[in-house]
């Protein structure tokens, strides 16, 4: 039987309960991998559309937040804009969003623990958070879990563009108070005392 991976061919070996094995002999010194015929399970394809939709829930309560609160602040603290603490608005601003990004990495690195894919939190959160951030990690996750790996950087990759659009929505309201501010400023020049 001919395999088109290093022109070497695979022939049944060792089986493991409930999962065929194959050895694979490459053609470079007889060299042995093992490879196995593992099929995505619906538990794991269920378990992972779960995980996306509870961050996307997390995500879109902790934006609302974002907004309540910088809209709160420049309420409170801006009664007349400055540039200073509209710097320090969209840095509280930045300081929330990624709040509530790591509170989504936690979610998925509670699960990955809960299902014991990791000795320990920290190994789960390290792996989740560089899933997350589409970094990746010297981790992997057990076979029968592997998907969940995209669909963490894919949740990701959802959160940081939802983020960005409320980030971007935030600063061009600062850039435009900032533009009109100096236009009013160079339109109506103080004129020195007599």
């Amino acid at each position: 039987m001919a395999s088109s991976r290093c022109g070497g061919y695979r022939r049944p070996g060792l089986r493991l309960p409930g999962r065929p094995v194959f050895v694979f002999y490459t053609s470079r010194m007889g060299q042995k991998e093992i490879v196995s015929q593992y099929a995505t399970s619906l538990g794991e394809v269920w378990w992972g559309g779960i995980l996306v939709a509870a961050t996307l829930v997390v995500h879109a309560f902790g934006m609302l937040w974002t907004l309540r609160w910088s809209g709160a602040l420049k309420d409170r603290y801006q009664r007349v804009p400055t540039l200073i603490g509209g710097v320090a608005i969209l840095i509280v601003t930045v300081w929330m969003i990624t709040i509530v990004h790591i509170l989504e990495v936690m979610v998925w690195a509670a699960f990955l623990q809960w299902k014991d894919c990791f000795a320990n939190f920290s190994q789960a959160a390290y792996f989740a958070l560089m899933q997350y951030t589409t970094v990746g990690s010297d981790y992997r996750l057990p076979e029968n879990w592997r998907l969940l790996s995209g669909m963490i950087a894919t949740s990701g990759l959802m959160g940081f563009a939802w983020s960005t659009g409320v980030l971007l929505t935030l600063a061009q309201d600062f850039q435009k108070h900032e533009l009109l501010a100096r236009r009013q400023k160079h339109a109506n020049p103080v004129s020195p005392r007599e």
